[in-house]
């Protein structure tokens, strides 16, 4: 999953073209629009839906209601999608994951690579390695040895069977010779609430949910799973820095549309979109909210990273065997 830069310059100058050339109501729709959620209130999705949803609202000159749906690794929220009439008026905020990863350990009624559309990236999402405050570890090599030293006691949770949370924790127990045990959960923030209690120790999870707990002491931060240091944690060294380059985890979080919807209205929604992104009140509370800004690819570049970052999830899920149930 790899990271792409942010573009602030061409955000915005097409938002300053957009505004001279487009009346803001007439860029995109007269009605109200459904943006759906394949996450619970409060996840690192719904947060960016929020922050994007206020602005959009504002942008097109009509109510932009945030529906949250939530459940079976949020296939539920793509085949509502994907069953509402192609006229632009229900479109998805999802993290990139959600068409990469779900669909590798479950039947779903929709081909990600064919019946979904990318529309635009909005914010890139990293995902951190944390834990519970009574975990008598500080880095990476501690928690290992910490697990190591109490086997078959230890188990991580994971925001669903089947993503990048399930992925990260499978392959370190791989790579560091664990054996903790999977605990899904239906989100994040159901997920951290059981971290912060103690019940289940370590998770792997974005940046953007962790951020504040991380911050206020709740839990504890113990590698970044990218490339590079995040920003938002600068003391906090990589996965990779600490011996562990294979997780990697990085993702887009932006906005998909059925690909049946045609071609000219998918560019308005991006123009208008990519318009709001760009407003520094939008761009000021996602980097806030511990969201890396997104980038500068367009839909054709954005659908073949899909396709790149789906064909590395199906080599995982063969490796470890891994299914829904786990």
């Amino acid at each position: 999953m790899n990271a792409f830069r942010f573009s602030p310059l061409r955000r915005a100058v097409c938002a300053a073209a957009l505004a001279l050339t487009l009346p803001a109501a007439m860029a995109w729709t007269d009605k109200p629009v459904r943006m759906l959620v394949p996450a619970p209130a409060g996840g690192t999705m719904d947060v960016v839906a929020r922050i994007v949803a206020d602005q959009l609202a504002a942008d097109i000159g009509q109510p932009v209601v945030v529906e949250n749906k939530p459940g079976a690794g949020g296939a539920i929220a793509v085949q509502a999608m994907l069953a509402a009439p192609p006229d632009g008026h229900t479109i998805m905020m999802t993290a990139s994951n959600i068409l990469t990863e779900i669909p590798h350990v479950m039947k779903t009624a929709f081909d990600p690579l064919k019946d979904v559309k990318p529309v635009t990236a909005i914010a890139r999402a990293t995902m951190v390695m944390v834990g519970a405050p009574t975990v008598p570890a500080k880095d990476v090599k501690g928690v290992v040895a910490w697990v190591k030293a109490n086997p078959g006691k230890v188990s991580f949770a994971s925001y669903s069977t089947g993503t990048s949370s399930h992925y990260a924790g499978m392959i370190l127990n791989q790579k560091a010779g664990l054996d903790m045990q999977h605990v899904p959960f239906a989100g994040s923030p159901p997920a951290l609430a059981q971290l912060m209690g103690g019940q289940v120790p370590l998770m792997f999870d974005g940046m953007a949910t962790s951020k504040k707990m991380i911050e206020a002491g709740k839990i504890q931060a113990f590698g970044v799973a990218g490339k590079k240091r995040s920003p938002h944690l600068p003391n906090v060294p990589t996965m990779a820095e600490q011996g562990y380059p294979d997780l990697d985890f990085t993702n887009w979080v932006g906005i998909i549309v059925a690909s049946s919807v045609p071609p000219a209205l998918v560019q308005k929604i991006n123009a208008a979109v990519d318009k709001s992104a760009a407003s520094p009140k939008v761009r000021d509370r996602l980097l806030g909210a511990g969201f890396d800004a997104g980038g500068d690819e367009t839909a054709e570049q954005m659908a073949q990273s899909l396709r790149a970052d789906f064909e590395r999830n199906a080599a995982i899920v063969k490796a470890f065997d891994i299914k829904l149930n786990q």
